[in-house]
C-alpha cells in the first residue's frame, strides 16, 4: 500500500507542472459544468482555492523585495557607462510601449466583460476617488518603508527596494575594500534569501494544479460553458498585443534606425522559437548571443551586457500579459479600470520588470502585485481570487507567447543600441 502512495506521489511530482496546471483547469471546467450550481461541493472545494490564493499572497512580498534588490544590485555602475545606459533606458521605454498596448487592447477588446463575476464583490473593492497624477506619482515615494511593507503598498515597496539595490550595487564597486565587502555581504544575504524563495515558489507552485482546479470548478459551476469564451477571448487578447508590440515598436525601431524590419524577423527566429518551447528566457540566453554575434553582427562589446540584463528586466512580453489581464479580471468582476488606476498599472508593471524576470511563476506573481497595486484585492474567497484563478488556469498558454516575446525585445535591444552607436557589421546583417 504504502509503496503504491509513492508511486502515485512520485508520478505526480516527477509529470511537468505547466501540464498538471492545465489538466486541473480542463477537470474543473468538466466538472464544474457537469455539477451545475453544486452548492455543497463549491463549499468543499473553496478552502482549496483560498489556500492557494493565500500561499501566493505568503510569498507575493518577499519575492518582490529580494529578487528587487539582487536585480538592481547586479547592475555594476562600471558598465553604467553610454551603452549601458542606452540598453536600460531601451529596456524601460519599450516596456512602457508594451503595457500601452496590453492596457489598449485590453481596453478594445474588453476580455471577461460578459463574465459578471460580481458576487459578494462589494465587500473585497472598495469605491475610490481618482488622485492626480502628480498624487500617484508622489505617493511612489515611501515615508516609512516598513510601514510600507506591512501594509503591502506595492509601488512603495518597488521604489525602496530599487534604492536600495543601487546603493548596493555601488557599494560593491568600491573601491574602499571595506565598504566592498560589507556590501557583498549583503549582497549575498539577499542571493541566498531569493533561493530560498524560489524554493518556496516552487512548493507553492507544486499546489498550483490542485488550487486551480478548485478555482476553475466554482467558476464553470455558477457561470457554465459561457465561461469558455472569456478564457479563449483572454487568450486571443494577449497575442493580439504580442503582434501588435512586434509591428509597432520592433519594425518601428528597425525603421527609424534604417533597417529592414524583415531582416530583423527572419534572424530573430531561433531564439523567439526556441523561447516559445522553452519558456524560459534563460535557457534560451545561449540562442540569443548566438543569433546576436553570427547573424545579426552586434559586437560582443554590446551583446555581452545588453543580453544578460534584458533577460533581467526586459519583460515586454509580461507586461502585454499584466495589462490584458488586469483589464479582464477588473471586468469578470464589474469594476472597470478608471485612467489613475491604468496609470497605476503601467507604473506597476515598468519598476517591476527589474529583477522579477527569473522568478519561477514571475507572470503569476507580478500580476497578482499589479492587481494589489490597483485596489483589486485578491483575497482568499472573493471573486477577484476566482477570476485571477482562470488566467493561472491558463498561464501556460500565455507563458510560450510571452517568453517569446521578452527574448525578441531582448535582441531588438542590442541591435538598437550597437546601430546607435555605429558598431552593428553591416554584412553580417545583411547576409
Amino acid at each position: 500500500m504504502s509503496q503504491a502512495k509513492k508511486g502515485l506521489f512520485s508520478f505526480y511530482f516527477q509529470s511537468n507542472l505547466l501540464i498538471r496546471i492545465l489538466i486541473g483547469l480542463i477537470l474543473g471546467a468538466i466538472f464544474g459544468i457537469v455539477f451545475q450550481n453544486a452548492t455543497e461541493m463549491i463549499a468543499f472545494l473553496t478552502p482549496f482555492g483560498d489556500l492557494f490564493i493565500r500561499l501566493l499572497k505568503m510569498i507575493m512580498i518577499p519575492v518582490i523585495a529580494c529578487t528587487l534588490i539582487v536585480g538592481a544590485s547586479t547592475i555594476s555602475p562600471a558598465h553604467l557607462g553610454r551603452v549601458g545606459s542606452k540598453v536600460i533606458v531601451y529596456y524601460m521605454l519599450t516596456s512602457l510601449f508594451a503595457i500601452i498596448i496590453g492596457l489598449a487592447v485590453g481596453v478594445v477588446l474588453n476580455p471577461g466583460l460578459g463574465l459578471e463575476l460580481t458576487a459578494n464583490q462589494s465587500t473585497t473593492i472598495k469605491e475610490t476617488v481618482a488622485p492626480s497624477l502628480l498624487s500617484i506619482l508622489l505617493d511612489i515615494i515611501p515615508t516609512n518603508p516598513m510601514n510600507s511593507f506591512s501594509e503591502g503598498k506595492i509601488l512603495q515597496i518597488i521604489c525602496f527596494c530599487l534604492f536600495f539595490g543601487i546603493a548596493l550595487a555601488f557599494g560593491r564597486d568600491s573601491n574602499d575594500e571595506k565598504i566592498q565587502s560589507a556590501s557583498d555581504t549583503v549582497y549575498h544575504f539577499f542571493e541566498g534569501a531569493s533561493h530560498a524563495m524560489f524554493k518556496v515558489v516552487g512548493w507553492v507552485m507544486q499546489y498550483a494544479p490542485i488550487g486551480v482546479f478548485a478555482l476553475i470548478f466554482i467558476v464553470f459551476s455558477q457561470n457554465g460553458a459561457a465561461a469558455f469564451g472569456s478564457l479563449a477571448n483572454v487568450t486571443f487578447s494577449v497575442y493580439v498585443g504580442l503582434v501588435l508590440q512586434v509591428v509597432l515598436v520592433y519594425c518601428g525601431i528597425c525603421l527609424l534606425l534604417r533597417l529592414s524590419p524583415i531582416t530583423f524577423l527572419k534572424k530573430v527566429r531561433a531564439p523567439m522559437i526556441t523561447a516559445f518551447v522553452t519558456r524560459s528566457s534563460g535557457a534560451t540566453l545561449p540562442v540569443s548571443i548566438e543569433t546576436a554575434e553570427k547573424q545579426m553582427g552586434v559586437p560582443k562589446s554590446i551583446y555581452s551586457f545588453g543580453l544578460p540584463v534584458g533577460s533581467t528586466i526586459n519583460m515586454d512580453g509580461t507586461t502585454i500579459y499584466l495589462g490584458v489581464c488586469a483589464i479582464f479580471i477588473a471586468n469578470a468582476v464589474g469594476v472597470p479600470l478608471d485612467f489613475s488606476q491604468q496609470l497605476t498599472i503601467v507604473l506597476t508593471a515598468v519598476l517591476a520588470s527589474i529583477g522579477t524576470a527569473g522568478v519561477p511563476g514571475a507572470g503569476a506573481i507580478m500580476l497578482l502585485m499589479v492587481l494589489e497595486s490597483v485596489g483589486l484585492k485578491v483575497e482568499a474567497g472573493s471573486m477577484v481570487a476566482v477570476a485571477y484563478g482562470m488566467i493561472l488556469g491558463i498561464d501556460a498558454l500565455l507563458d510560450m507567447g510571452r517568453t517569446s516575446m521578452n527574448v525578441v525585445g531582448d535582441v531588438m535591444g542590442v541591435v538598437a543600441v550597437a546601430k546607435s552607436e555605429n558598431e552593428l557589421d553591416e554584412e553580417v546583417w545583411n547576409s
